[in-house]
């Protein structure tokens, strides 16, 4: 049939190729030298504790684990064998928002304890974003598709995976990790 229009893609797919775009876009505005100050910190802290709430922990759960399989110490806050953060320590909070009052009180603690704090969000202006000792911006301009597409958070929490996927290839090539080595440290799961 000549001439017949094709028809438009399922809205899976539509959603699918506007977060993938979306989410490219916040990624390639983060500072580079912000990031390179977040891996620094993080490669040198004695241990490391990552905190989010929501989908945005779930995140961050994901982020704990492979730090570890960098060899790093780290653990999730919240979680009954988590130990109490010290003074060098590093924090890294997921907060899309940044107003929640739990990753506020947790920012206070890290505060009052005199670790450094990483702070990821989408809102450069958010009360914890001026608690960070560093920050990790993802802008997201609104737009009429974005409820449709990615209602919610979906568009900060898949650049947050994206983006945490990136630290750790910048982790790894500080700590002269590879793939075979974090495998060794992958938990066995039954």
């Amino acid at each position: 049939m000549a001439g017949a229009a094709e028809p438009a893609p399922p809205t899976y797919l539509r959603a699918a190729r506007y977060v993938a775009e979306r989410v490219t876009a916040a990624i390639a505005g983060v500072r580079t030298a912000d990031v390179q100050r977040a891996v620094e910190l993080l490669a040198r802290a004695p241990a490391t504790f990552v905190y989010g709430a929501g989908r945005s922990g779930i995140v961050g759960r994901a982020f704990a684990m492979r730090l570890v399989q960098t060899g790093l110490t780290a653990y999730v806050i919240g979680e009954s064998v988590t130990p109490i953060v010290k003074r060098g320590d590093a924090v890294f909070i997921l907060s899309g928002q940044g107003e929640s009052y739990s990753s506020i009180q947790t920012a206070n603690i890290v505060r009052r304890e005199g670790a450094e704090l990483i702070v990821l969000t989408a809102r450069a202006g958010s009360k914890l974003a001026h608690a960070a000792t560093v920050l990790l911006t993802l802008e997201f301009a609104e737009d009429p598709d974005r409820p449709r597409y990615a209602p919610l958070g979906t568009l900060f929490e898949a650049a947050s995976l994206r983006l945490t996927d990136g630290l750790i290839a910048e982790l790894m090539a500080v700590r002269g990790e590879s793939e075979a080595s974090m495998r060794r440290r992958h938990a066995i799961m039954v």
